[in-house]
């Protein structure tokens, strides 16, 4: 963990930024949880704890910072919440997402499928990509096994008498 707040430190610096004790215990709140996907009043309550003079203001703030700086990647899984995701500093894009729509879970896809794409797009259209994201939605393997166990209900006999 001390190694990546380093980076993260020097990140800040190369761009005229501190890591400010608020800022650390923000980053600290995103690693221990890096797996979670924290919003913004998630990551607050959990910095509260190891910082309690902190207010929510500044955790916002430092979200945003780390965002543009692109410490972060913000999203938004269809449920209106913005959440905040650690970048890998191992790999150059995000990484995606699987989001069930049943029970919210959100489960990550660490490879890079699509870099073939983006060696057409730039060959095929002169379009150099930056970045990319990938979000699919369906129902996780946790939800298709509770409906395994549960007995199907057979489709009501529709007839109509006229």
């Amino acid at each position: 963990m001390e190694s990546r707040i380093e980076k993260i430190k020097q990140q800040l610096q190369s761009q005229g930024y501190k890591l400010t004790p608020q800022r650390e215990a923000t980053v600290r709140v995103l690693l221990e949880n890096e797996e979670d996907h924290l919003s913004a009043e998630e990551v607050f309550m959990l910095v509260k704890d190891k910082a309690p003079e902190i207010g929510l203001a500044t955790v916002y703030r430092t979200l945003e910072l780390l965002t543009e700086l692109h410490v972060l990647e913000k999203m938004n899984f269809g449920d209106g919440v913005a959440r905040y995701d650690l970048r890998n500093e191992s790999t150059h894009h995000h990484h995606h997402h699987l989001i069930c729509v049943q029970c919210g879970a959100v489960d990550e896809i660490m490879e890079d499928w699509l870099l073939p794409l983006e060696e057409r797009l730039e060959k095929e259209y002169h379009f150099k990509v930056l970045d990319h994201r990938l979000d699919f939605q369906g129902i996780c393997h946790r939800c298709l096994d509770k409906d395994k166990g549960k007995p199907k209900i057979p489709a009501e006999s529709h007839s109509s008498t006229l």
